[in-house]
């Protein structure tokens, strides 16, 4: 069941300039995407599994000037996920809603395949419970006539990765509903923006291409500002899907099974 962890204190004000949920924020992206955020005027509910990690980002967001909130909650119960949603949504109505959250695992190194229960965890995580969220958060948006989801899906969408069939599949899934999405919320006010990071730099998290998180998360968030349907950042992983769609199939193939996310 999900639990809400904490709320600060709300004075009284006229309108609330922003409201913003942001799941995924005790991990890195999440966080970063919530400081950027984070100012006066600016209402931040943040959503993650890492209880302290989640209550550092509200702290920090706090001391940036913004009210927020924390909610420490499992993905994998997705309908305790829509009916948290829900019932902060009509509390005070978001603005904009992030669904960042995710996981990455890949196949063990001494195994063929993944095992079963990993691959329905990672689809339930990564595809199930998003999808579910920005259905939810849609159908209200549409009946406001505004607001604005972000989702947030990789990079590896883009290819079929052996050494992480099931991530890459949720996440390529993710951005044909994303899409889908974004055509019927259109003609409602709703805008849908998919972003599709490749590598983040966080902490010791070193990996080629990579950007710090931070320039991730504003070039994410001013993407969105613009309405941008489909997001790739860096600029490289773009350049790398069009090159895939050029190879041989053969050579696609050894290509593909030499790369680990």
């Amino acid at each position: 069941m999900a639990r809400l962890q904490s709320r600060c204190s709300q004075s009284p004000t006229p309108q609330i300039a922003k409201h913003l949920l942001i799941t995924g924020a005790s991990g890195a992206l999440g966080r970063a995407l919530a400081l950027y955020h984070a100012g006066p005027d600016t209402v931040l509910s943040l959503w993650g599994r890492n209880e302290v990690r989640l209550a550092d980002t509200a702290e920090a967001a706090r001391t940036a000037g913004a009210e927020a909130s924390e909610r420490s909650l499992d993905l994998t119960d997705c309908d305790a996920a829509v009916a948290a949603l829900v019932a902060e949504d009509s509390e005070t109505a978001f603005d904009v809603v992030y669904l960042v959250a995710g996981i990455g695992d890949v196949c063990p190194a001494d195994a063929l395949v993944e095992p079963p229960e990993q691959v329905a965890r990672m689809v339930q995580t990564n595809f199930t419970a998003p999808a579910a969220m920005a259905t939810a958060i849609a159908q209200r948006m549409a009946e406001r006539g505004r607001g604005r989801i972000v989702i947030i899906g990789s990079a590896a969408g883009h290819h079929a990765l052996p050494s992480a069939a099931s991530y890459a599949a949720s996440k390529a899934g993710l951005a044909h509903f994303a899409d889908a999405l974004r055509i019927a919320m259109k003609p409602h006010g709703v805008s849908v923006v998919l972003v599709a990071p490749g590598f983040i730099a966080s902490g010791a998290n070193k990996r080629p291409m990579a950007i710090p998180v931070e320039v991730a998360a504003r070039r994410i968030a001013q993407a969105a500002e613009r309405g941008k349907r489909h997001y790739v950042t860096p600029w490289p992983f773009t350049a790398l899907r069009l090159l895939e769609k050029l190879l041989p199939t053969f050579l696609r193939d050894r290509v593909l099974a030499a790369l680990k996310p």
